[in-house]
């Protein structure tokens, strides 16, 4: 190991299968860190002595959002983790807390997932004609963009989640990832979906529940700033209870290009997915596109 920067990392591993297990226990693992290293790559080193580890990944940089754990006690990405960033000869690893743990260091992101699809993070719209069969784009300017681009990065590892001790102590409460995606389709100006969401958002699991510990912004990979969200959210709702709310028709669309079908440009292919309650017509291989 000499002149290699390499050292030996102890790397102290929470295991738990439900199937053969009473508790959580740990286990310790001596790994040669090499600079440059994650925690991830490390995991996979300790997984040929302990072959039964369990942890979920993906990417191995930063993007799916599978990875997420508590490492020394932090949540965080295992790929996005150096290990000499830590500053310790001893790696604690768990599953995130204010899960349930599948196994190992699986959590399970189910209830996050249907809070999630409850707060309807998807774009409201009465042209649901449009949105079924889109033949153009919405009108949106670079400001209206910005208004919500931020909240858009979550990339749904649960960080967030494991660092909110609201959640910690009400297990019914929606939590920040799952508010912070109602408030950013509640921000974008294609959107009419804020009364359909307040109808949930203003209920006992919405965000008056959050105290504003900012320990979720904190902790994102990814800078999304739940903790802003939330607080902003909050505003939003106070200013429709008193009827100050500046609500917004949803965006129209944008004119067809002038002079198309453009020369040498191909056409655009038939569409692969037929809208709701209409068959698609499949195309041979070959077959030609009309132009539109």
């Amino acid at each position: 190991m000499a002149g290699t920067g390499a050292r030996i990392v102890t790397f102290h591993v929470r295991r738990y299968d439900p199937a053969t297990d009473r508790e959580p226990h740990w286990e310790d693992h001596p790994v040669e860190v090499t600079p440059g290293m994650t925690v991830l790559d490390a995991l996979w080193i300790v997984k040929e002595a302990a072959p039964t580890l369990a942890w979920r990944s993906s990417c191995r940089m930063g993007i799916c959002g599978s990875c997420g754990m508590l490492i020394n006690g932090r949540p965080r990405l295992a790929c996005n983790t150096q290990i000499s960033e830590l500053g310790t000869n001893v790696v604690a690893v768990a599953p995130l807390p204010n899960f349930g743990i599948v196994k190992d260091l699986v959590p399970d992101l189910a209830p996050m997932f249907e809070a999630h699809r409850e707060l309807m993070p998807y774009l409201l719209r009465d042209d649901t004609d449009e949105q079924d069969a889109p033949t153009r784009e919405y009108l949106q300017t670079p400001a209206e963009l910005e208004a919500y681009l931020q909240f858009s990065y979550c990339i749904k590892c649960g960080c967030c989640m494991a660092a909110c001790p609201t959640l910690a102590t009400d297990a019914g409460y929606a939590g920040p990832m799952p508010l912070t995606q109602a408030h950013r389709y509640d921000c974008d100006s294609r959107d009419a979906g804020f009364r359909a969401r307040r109808e949930i958002l203003s209920g006992p699991d919405g965000p008056w529940h959050c105290h504003y510990a900012g320990e979720c912004s904190q902790v994102c990979p990814k800078g999304v700033d739940p903790a802003r969200a939330i607080q902003l959210m909050k505003r939003q709702l106070v200013f429709d209870l008193l009827h100050l709310r500046r609500g917004h028709a949803p965006a129209s669309l944008a004119a067809p290009p002038a002079g198309t079908p453009r020369e040498g440009i191909a056409a655009a292919p038939a569409p692969t997915v037929a809208p709701p309650g209409q068959g698609a017509t499949p195309r041979s291989p070959g077959e030609a596109v009309a132009p539109r």
